[in-house]
């Protein structure tokens, strides 16, 4: 079956270099891709959320499939677009519908859907400036560090973790005002969890589940997890602390439950939900839902997962998933993120980058690049994901160190501390 990847990142070029695996993959398509796309199949240069064009594409090149890599389209109803159109009526979608994709395009409809199906969460308050002073109030009520989360799509920039009281009083007033646009009209406020955070994953067709491999993304700038947030450094997959036990209570307080919810709520939902959730002293919470696989985290669990990937998607589209098998590899993934120096704040983009045909046993991904003549250039901060197997961690890492050695572009810079935690 032919099949249109949307998205520009790392995601998604790992869901296309494990989608291309498949017997049943014929012709890949990416909107818009990268240059790493560009060598599995065709990149076609459109925004994410343009329907009518992506519709067109979709006519045009047979796509039999359509996965969905970011949560801008799926916020915005690419799958209800899809849907809806009677020329498009056999086309399978991998990714929620709306209704679904509000678990992560609203925090404060995940809150309250966790509060009416018992999921384990921190405590909050919804404030807009109708409730603004009942707002101060729960923050007074709040120990040190202070969270205040837009509810609304930030671009991963929402959420701001606050030290001092007159300080997080002060941001709410700002983020009421508009300091994250629209989606800042309403801001959760919640309490502080201490403990470890490990990314969960599913895919699902609404009814049931299966589980694929977990991973810890490292999502500040700098060694030791100090400085800036950013869309992640890089990742390792599987989490020692996430054991039996741990994915029990896992599954049996917090997966089951939201896949039940979704039922009883009679919200439609197809593709994969990631569990943002925090080990506090072995028992896990909800810090957040995404609608779609992590990055970097993708780039490290699809090196684990066995089975038929299209399968799997395609069970997830048509209801079958209960019929597929998935099957996962114990050896550990390790994924180092090479960034633009600079980044997370502004950065240079258009530099050349070499070595990449230096590389040996790990898989590169593209997430930032984009072709310039014969050469690949860089066009975002985070730009290239090396990824690796290993019998352990250390294993893993080394292979992928050793590799973001060997590739070169100006002011290079990545974490050479992942897995310190762990």
């Amino acid at each position: 079956m032919n099949i249109l990847i949307i998205g520009s990142g790392g995601r998604e070029h790992a869901l296309g270099w494990k989608i291309k695996q498949s017997k049943k993959a014929g012709q890949l398509f990416f909107i818009p891709g990268n240059a790493g796309t560009s060598e599995l199949g065709e990149n076609i240069p459109l925004g994410v959320n343009d329907f009518q064009n992506i519709k067109k594409t979709i006519v045009e090149k047979q796509a039999d499939m359509v996965v969905v890599g970011p949560e801008v389209p799926l916020v915005g109803g690419i799958h209800d677009f899809i849907s809806a159109d009677p020329e498009l009526q056999n086309v399978k979608v991998v990714g929620p519908k709306k209704a679904g994709a509000q678990l992560e395009g609203s925090k404060d409809f995940a809150k309250d859907f966790m509060m009416r199906h018992n999921i384990p969460t921190a405590k909050y308050l919804s404030v807009t400036n109708a409730n603004l002073n009942q707002g101060i109030n729960f923050l007074k009520s709040l120990k040190a560090p202070y969270v205040l989360k837009a509810d609304g799509l930030a671009a991963g920039k929402g959420v701001l973790i606050l030290d001092s009281l007159s300080e997080a009083e002060t941001m709410l007033k700002k983020m009421l005002e508009g300091k994250f646009g629209e989606a800042s009209n309403k801001v959760v406020v919640e309490e502080f969890l201490n403990g470890t955070e490990v990314s969960v994953f599913v895919i699902t067709d609404g009814k049931d589940y299966k589980l694929l491999p977990e991973a810890k993304d490292y999502k500040r700038i700098g060694e030791g997890d100090t400085g800036l947030n950013t869309g992640g450094m890089g990742a390792i997959s599987p989490v020692p602390f996430a054991g039996r036990e741990f994915m029990n209570k896992v599954e049996t307080r917090i997966i089951k439950p939201t896949i039940n919810g979704l039922k009883m709520e009679k919200i439609d939902y197809s593709g994969f939900i990631f569990f943002g959730l925090i080990n506090v002293d072995g028992e896990p919470f909800v810090i957040e839902y995404n609608v779609r696989l992590g990055d970097p985290e993708t780039e490290a669990i699809l090196l684990r997962v066995k089975s038929d990937f299209v399968d799997l998607l395609e069970g997830a589209a048509d209801g079958t998933l209960a019929k597929k098998e998935i099957e996962i590899d114990k050896k550990t993934a390790a994924t180092v993120m090479l960034v633009s120096g600079g980044y997370p704040g502004s950065y240079p983009k258009g530099l050349k980058i070499s070595g990449l045909e230096k590389v040996a046993n790990s898989t590169v991904f593209h997430a930032g690049t984009k072709p310039e003549g014969s050469s690949v250039v860089t066009s975002g901060g985070r730009v290239l994901a090396v990824s690796s197997t290993g019998n352990n961690k250390t294993e893993a890492l080394e292979t992928s160190y050793r590799n973001a050695e060997v590739i070169q572009f100006d002011k290079k810079y990545y974490r050479k501390d992942l897995g310190f935690d762990l």
